[in-house]
């Protein structure tokens, strides 16, 4: 495999530290593929797979597709093929995944922190309605997310999107992800930076690129000039987090090797201080770091942050100034860590006089109709447009004051509430037995009829908690950084598999960044969610020290028999 780096000037040496077996590091000369994946995308650029979708696979039906594009390449396009119906939770480490897949694709649609306007809002609506079943999901990675999608509609589909601006391009597989940006970039008040040329930049000179197509595995990006960190930073592969220089002023600190899954880990903080105009080349950088020196060996050591963690920041800052910037970055400080994090949900000043508005659909359960309904109220009352967000949810950008609440009351007939109860505003889920292969449990569906539940068990909660519901061990809901997360599986109830969760209780990002508390033992069935919730949430309101104590520093001093709800202390 070529070396690719882009440098702007030749590298220095540095000394590399050495596994202590072959990882299938390029840089270090292993470019023989050590596995499936990586021999497919050896064998073919998988961005070449778009032609095939163009004008073969879309004429010629599922059945042409090449099975190392259909379960492969096919990704960098966005598209993954979804669960087939009829397969229970049982089945999805049993068999093959050939066996599970079904003749429709769930599409990924990247939104990289645009404002989206009321027209690309109204593409998006109506390419749900009109080829996805009217499905459309708001992901935790500002996608829109769609399923029933027939490969026969695939080149229509991006026609829309090509003119509405938008990409399913490398949405999926081993690539740039969408990028997270800021929800309130460029009007909230506070705001240090605004870092929307910054993506805008890397989006157009690196997505789509072949010298950034092949990454070990999939490399996650945010950036956020908010102080609120409300992209979730410690989770992502590669962050820029706002921050402020002494002498130069604003820009962004680097952090990096975040993620979370099976191997949990925050991310490492470099502690420097990057120009809003240096952010690509620094992102190019790390990315260079991970394709050349990522381990290619096993699935599931890829990820950058086992090469941070091997490497420790320092080495890993050496190689990326040395080797790949071939200059040193500017040491600053790391901002300081906010408590919890910011949504953006109801009403907000912007700098400009104008006020935003997010909005929260229930686990980010949206629609074809509620988009072009979206759309319509976006046009109507002048919005500038609308961004989706890293926790399921939309704001809504440039709302004049004097229109303000009848488009509050708009919003909330179409089910798109900007004052919900604490418990919709807190709850995300991933997509769960109903579409993904990989899940176990239903995640949509329970994490709606536990937010109605527990509305009405709890409706006046005066302290925000947060439930992230996830349908297998991967994270995609971000289960170990919730108040409640809740990681599917199969659990044993009066001698029968039935579905449920292994219980993660007060984790948190931010100044209290951690992977919360597990239980030994200790799985609560889907069944039981409601109950099991209540007594835990009663307890916290009845023990904590006064209103001040949040959920998660209870939960670190709290009995482990309040935790695991096996008794409830009765109100005061």
């Amino acid at each position: 495999m070529p070396d690719r780096r882009h440098q702007s000037k030749p590298p220095v040496h540095t000394e590399i530290p050495r596994t202590k077996r072959a990882e299938g590091q390029w840089a270090l000369g292993y470019t023989e593929p050590l596995n499936k994946n990586e021999q497919s995308k050896k064998d073919d650029d998988p961005l070449n797979v778009r032609d095939r979708i163009l004008h073969t696979y879309s004429k010629r039906g599922f059945a042409s597709i090449d099975p190392a594009d259909l379960r492969g390449r096919f990704r960098w396009m966005g598209l993954y093929t979804q669960r087939a119906p009829g397969f229970d939770g049982g089945k999805t480490a049993t068999l093959e995944e050939e066996e599970l897949d079904d003749e429709y694709f769930m599409l990924r649609v990247r939104s990289d922190g645009r404002l989206l306007t009321h027209d690309a809002v109204r593409a998006l609506g109506e390419i749900g309605v009109e080829y996805a079943r009217d499905t459309a999901d708001v992901t935790d990675r500002e996608n829109i997310q769609y399923h029933w999608i027939r490969i026969e509609d695939v080149p229509a589909i991006w026609d829309r999107l090509d003119a509405a601006g938008l990409s399913s391009l490398e949405a999926c597989g081993d690539s740039p992800r969408p990028f997270l940006g800021s929800p309130v970039a460029g009007v909230a008040v506070d705001e240090i930076i605004d870092g929307t040329s910054a993506l805008e930049e890397i989006f157009d000179r690196f997505i789509g690129d072949p010298a950034f197509s092949n990454f070990p595995r999939k490399f996650k990006t945010a950036l956020t000039g908010h102080p609120s960190h409300d992209v979730s930073p410690e989770t992502n592969d590669v962050a820029f987090v706002g921050t402020v220089h002494p002498v130069h002023g604003p820009g962004f600190d680097l952090w990096v090797g975040g993620g979370l899954s099976t191997n949990p880990m925050l991310a490492a903080k470099m502690g420097v201080w990057i120009p809003l105009e240096e952010v690509p080349d620094a992102w190019s950088a790390v990315a260079g770091v991970f394709r050349d020196y990522g381990y290619r060996r096993l699935r599931s050591r890829a990820r950058l942050k086992f090469l941070v963690a091997d490497w420790g920041i320092e080495k890993f800052r050496e190689v990326v100034e040395k080797e790949y910037l071939g200059r040193e970055l500017v040491s600053c400080a790391s901002p300081a860590s906010p408590v919890g994090h910011r949504d953006h949900i109801g009403v907000h000043d912007q700098k400009d006089g104008k006020k935003y508005v997010g909005v929260a659909p229930i686990a980010g359960r949206i629609s074809g109709t509620l988009l072009v309904q979206l759309a319509d109220a976006i046009e109507e009352f002048g919005v500038a447009g609308a961004r989706l967000t890293p926790y399921q949810k939309m704001v809504l950008i440039g709302v004049e004051p004097e229109r303000l609440e009848a488009l509050v009351a708009r919003l909330d007939e179409i089910g798109l509430s900007a004052r919900p109860s604490n418990w919709r505003r807190n709850t995300m889920a991933c997509t769960g037995i109903e579409f993904c292969k990989l899940a176990i449990v239903d995640t949509k569906e329970r994490a709606r009829r536990l937010v109605g539940e527990l509305e009405q068990r709890f409706p006046d909660l005066d302290t925000p908690i947060t439930v992230n519901v996830n349908g297998c061990p991967n994270a995609c809901a971000r289960t170990q950084v919730a108040d409640i997360g809740l990681k599917g599986q199969l659990v044993m109830h009066e001698g029968q598999q039935v579905e449920g969760f292994q219980v993660h209780l007060g984790g948190a990002t931010g100044l209290q960044a951690n992977f919360g508390r597990k239980l030994r033992a200790h799985k609560v069935t889907s069944a039981g969610l409601d109950d099991y919730i209540t007594a835990v949430v009663s307890n916290y309101l009845q023990d904590r020290v006064d209103l001040g104590e949040d959920f998660a520093t209870w939960v670190a001093r709290a009995d482990e028999g309040l935790l695991r709800g096996d008794k409830v202390l009765a109100t005061s």
